[in-house]
């Protein structure tokens, strides 16, 4: 059997998948996609999971799909076709997903840079939307991209397929920060343990809250925002932090160290 590409481990209330294929810089080969799959549902069904981080091991955080499996295969083989699963898997995660990149991601690896909710970034992390160069289309990707980065960024980025580094990457908005390497585990732990501090429903609320799309006008909105808000107000998860706050103390959902 096949060792596996794809790690998971729990601490403290965050689940690390790390992605572990260096030999093909991390590629979404038919094994590490099966694995990852696996690995993003496993942490979603995790009640002691609050939070999902999604790292790597090598040089390269993701290269995208797997141009070796690729070859010869008619477009009902593609690997490409389960894709859609892994990024709805992200994007669609009640629990936050944090993406922390110490080196570059290609085509479908930026893909899932722009599900995450948060990214950081070592600034040496370059990115690229490659696939025009090798004649295919970021089509699957677009769908997450999109609504992340700043339009004229996306003509220019998706149409040239140049590489760009991690601070122009943050300008754009595809990336929370980018850091200089050697405070890049810092940095995730602070956004880890920032996240962990929210109430899980409000949290997961609120990522479905921010995906959805804006009413034309606010007042057409506040009905409907009113209503959820008071909803959370009236909860168990709301009154419990309610009463933590009075009381001075953490919420019970904040994990113990």
């Amino acid at each position: 059997m096949a060792d596996e590409l794809v790690h998971y481990s729990v601490r403290s209330g965050a689940a690390t998948i790390t992605l572990d294929s260096p030999h093909n810089r991390n590629a979404l080969s038919a094994q590490l996609r099966r694995e990852l799959r696996a690995a993003l549902a496993k942490a979603g069904g995790d009640t002691d999971v609050r939070v999902i981080v999604l790292t790597h091991t090598g040089p390269v955080f993701c290269a995208g799909m797997d141009l070796k499996e690729a070859r010869g295969a008619d477009a009902s083989d593609q690997g490409v076709n389960e894709f859609p699963e892994i990024l709805q898997q992200i994007w669609s995660s009640p629990k936050p997903v944090v993406a922390k990149l110490a080196g570059p991601a290609r085509a479908g690896g930026v893909g899932m840079v722009a599900a995450a909710d948060i990214v950081v970034a070592a600034k040496e992390a370059t990115f690229a939307f490659s696939e025009v160069r090798i004649g295919v289309v970021p089509a699957v990707i677009s769908l997450v991209v999109l609504p992340r980065i700043a339009p004229r960024a996306a003509q220019e980025l998706m149409l040239t397929g140049e590489v760009f580094d991690a601070a122009r990457a943050a300008e754009i908005g595809l990336i929370t920060a980018a850091v200089d390497a050697e405070k890049l585990d810092d940095e995730t732990d602070r956004y880890v343990r920032a996240l962990t501090l929210g109430g899980p429903n409000a949290l997961a609320a609120t990522k479905e809250l921010l995906a959805s799309p804006r009413p034309p006008t606010p007042s057409a909105g506040f009905q409907a925002m009113n209503a959820l808000s008071a909803r959370f107000f009236a909860s168990e998860e709301g009154q419990e932090g309610i009463v933590a706050f009075a009381q001075k103390r953490k919420p019970n959902w904040v994990p113990a160290d």
